[in-house]
């Protein structure tokens, strides 16, 4: 019997040893996938975070119109990548596995941004056209409400654009832009009652980004050269450092350093890493193209990084670390048209 079961744990073990991580991860191990929206080509493309590779391109439904992804966003506890589908009004479900598509779930006019919290299991998708924020139940697949702006800055020609969640799920963010103010906006909504909260006054053309690690909002504003960072439950102004064409945003794992695009730049310090406690510049790395537009940083030490443009097929990787936060690149990968938005989904 015993020789039995010592036979049996020889052969398990070599098939641990032989086979893939997982079947339902197509074979990606612990390090994850990174998936890419491609808003010119109405795909997606998903690459293998450990060898860097593209793993595979996967179509939106083309009903009623040809598709135009957007965004991406990923639910750890369902085990769906959403990708945002301006075109026809919707938010496409995919099953994080082998990229069915496992829904598709109404939204407003104008998909834009949008961002999934793990704690209160919702998904905000800003529509920039109708000037609301649909809320969806990322476990039911099914819109929770549709949230208005508020009305005031859209009377004043204000739209909503960028969003993000804290990490307790209480509140969620978004950024106002347009207008004739020479100020944009970040307007704080409670993710229970859907009512404004707060407001503070920003930079042109902000996007927003958080992390764990502290209490701060940073808010890079692309047309004013600045990243403003504020008091995440007050939005009272802690500082702003300046950062010519501040965009994408992006945290290392400790959240010690702050990473942002300089989009219109052309590749030039197209990518600047922030102390976070400091609050000042540790250095910027150049892009081998143009239009450093959104970031993904991997548990593992790697930055991913879109181009974006019309006829753009190029998402460029870094390797960062704590001993050198700053970007080296070690690598491209060439996608769809367009690529966008991209979010990193990690491994088991």
């Amino acid at each position: 019997m015993k020789k039995t079961f010592l036979i049996l744990a020889v052969v398990c073990l070599a098939l641990l040893i032989v086979l893939p991580a997982s079947a339902g991860n197509a074979g990606v191990g612990p390090q994850g996938k990174v998936v890419i929206a491609n808003r010119g080509s109405g795909t997606i493309s998903v690459i293998d975070a450990r060898t860097d590779t593209l793993i595979g391109t996967f179509d939106l439904p083309t009903d009623p119109n040809p598709p135009e992804p957007m965004y991406v966003a990923h639910s750890k506890r369902t085990g769906h990548v959403f990708v945002g589908d301006r075109a026809n009004s919707q938010v496409v479900a995919f099953d994080a596995a082998d990229f069915s598509v496992a829904a598709t779930i109404p939204t407003g006019d104008g998909v834009f941004h949008m961002w999934a919290d793990q704690r209160s299991q919702q998904l905000w998708v800003n529509n920039d056209i109708d000037n609301t924020a649909t809320v969806i139940d990322t476990v039911a697949l099914t819109v929770t409400a549709t949230v208005p702006m508020p009305p005031d800055l859209v009377a004043d020609g204000f739209i909503p654009h960028d969003v993000i969640l804290d990490p307790q799920g209480e509140f969620a963010y978004i950024t106002m832009l347009g207008g004739d103010s020479p100020e944009d906006y970040l307007v704080q909504f409670s993710t229970d009652t859907f009512a404004e909260i707060n407001r503070a006054p920003v930079g042109k053309d902000p996007h927003v980004s958080l992390t764990n690690r502290n209490n701060q909002i940073f808010v890079p504003a692309q047309n004013s050269n600045v990243l403003a960072i504020l008091n995440r439950e007050t939005l009272a102004l802690i500082t702003e450092v300046t950062v010519p064409g501040a965009h994408g945003v992006g945290f290392s794992n400790n959240g010690k350093v702050f990473y942002t695009t300089n989009l219109p730049g052309g590749g030039t310090d197209g990518l600047f890493a922030i102390d976070t406690r400091t609050k000042t510049i540790l250095g910027t790395t150049d892009t081998p193209y143009a239009v450093p537009h959104n970031i993904a940083l991997t548990r593992n030490g790697t930055l991913y990084l879109t181009h974006s443009g019309g006829t753009s097929d190029k998402v460029t990787i870094y390797a960062v670390s704590s001993a050198d936060p700053i970007p080296t690149l070690i690598g491209e990968v060439t996608v769809g048209l367009n690529p966008f938005g991209l979010a990193y989904i990690p491994g088991p």
